[in-house]
């Protein structure tokens, strides 16, 4: 399926990495490619990768996984080795990765030389139904999580479900998370699948993406509507944080997150009060989080660094009901 963007398109089957090289041609004439990946699928992938770009002349660059490569160092080193390996302002970058690889990459590829161009390949679902969507690029640094990035649409977006058969069950899980909240915001169906189900396929992927590209196509500067795909993210950021990237998986993070939303959505009287067990059950049942729950009152003092924090208050995303989202503006006081 192809899910069409301003700017670029979403290419969605199983299958369709073999074909990259069609898809490049597309973009661009014969460039030299440069394909940012990390360790992990880097050992998986490294033959796949070799065949499918045939006469391409191509080189690697790769970093070490997790959330802590996320970083201005990682950032610096991928520029310096992308730059001895002569990478010219009209090649090309292939992300090749979960979601620190592509906003990484992303960002890299908007910075170097003023813009080159790339394609996103997402290996995870968390990036094939989130962060690989929706041209956000970013790093991290010690104030907060993505506070130095740009928007920076890729030329395109190849989304091979075959690529999760190699995923971990935990990071599965992980990307899974991000499915549910595209269901609480935007499509009560994904919520209601994930009620009964640990699995998704290719529909429920398309359907993940197309609740996040309807949104981004209304506000794509992140001024308003498009805060609603941060549903859970404040806290999770915050626990993220808090925990210096090591003790969660963003999915886990977030899992929290949304939890406490609703939570406080239903303390502010805006959300249903039945939702609260619904989406715990599902959470317990993925593992994404564990008893005892974390509370919100432990992480209110990383909250103020996000950057949805403007100058009347922070912007805080609850829902009424499935596919009901609100946007608040909050102050310290609310909590």
């Amino acid at each position: 399926m192809f899910i069409k963007m301003p700017e670029y398109e979403i290419w969605v089957k199983e299958g369709i990495f073999s074909e990259i090289q069609q898809m490049i041609k597309t973009v661009k004439h014969n460039p030299s490619i440069f394909i940012v990946t990390d360790e992990n699928v880097y050992a998986l992938y490294e033959d796949l990768v070799k065949k499918s770009l045939g006469s391409y002349k191509f080189e690697f660059v790769v970093i070490k996984p997790g959330e802590l490569s996320k970083s201005i160092d990682i950032y610096i080193s991928v520029v310096k080795s992308l730059i001895d390996k002569k990478i010219k302002r009209d090649d090309l970058i292939i992300s090749f990765g979960g979601g620190v690889v592509g906003d990484l990459c992303g960002f890299v590829a908007a910075t170097l030389y003023r813009g080159i161009d790339y394609i996103q390949v997402p290996t995870t679902l968390l990036s094939q139904v989130d962060s690989s969507i929706g041209s956000k690029v970013a790093i991290d640094i010690e104030e907060g999580k993505n506070l130095i990035g740009s928007f920076y649409p890729p030329k395109g977006v190849i989304i091979d479900p075959l690529f999760l058969n190699t995923l971990p069950e935990d990071e599965y899980a992980n990307g899974l998370a991000e499915v549910l909240k595209a269901g609480l915001i935007g499509n009560k169906k994904l919520f209601h699948h994930l009620l009964t189900e640990n699995k998704i396929g290719e529909a429920e992927i398309i359907e993940a993406i197309l609740v996040k590209r309807d949104i981004v196509l209304i506000d794509p500067y992140d001024h308003k509507e498009r805060m609603f795909l941060n549903f859970g993210h404040t806290f999770g950021h915050a626990i993220e944080k808090a925990h210096q990237y090591r003790t969660y998986k963003h999915g886990e993070a977030i899992s929290y997150g949304m939890l406490i939303a609703i939570e406080l959505g239903i303390k502010w009287q805006k959300t249903d009060p039945t939702l609260y067990d619904e989406v715990k059950r599902i959470l317990l049942r993925l593992n994404l989080v564990k008893e005892p729950l974390l509370a919100y009152k432990d992480y209110l003092n990383y909250i103020w660094s996000d950057k949805k924090n403007l100058q009347d208050g922070l912007r805080f995303v609850v829902i009424s009901k499935p596919g009901h989202p609100e946007l608040l503006t909050l102050n310290e006081g609310d909590f």
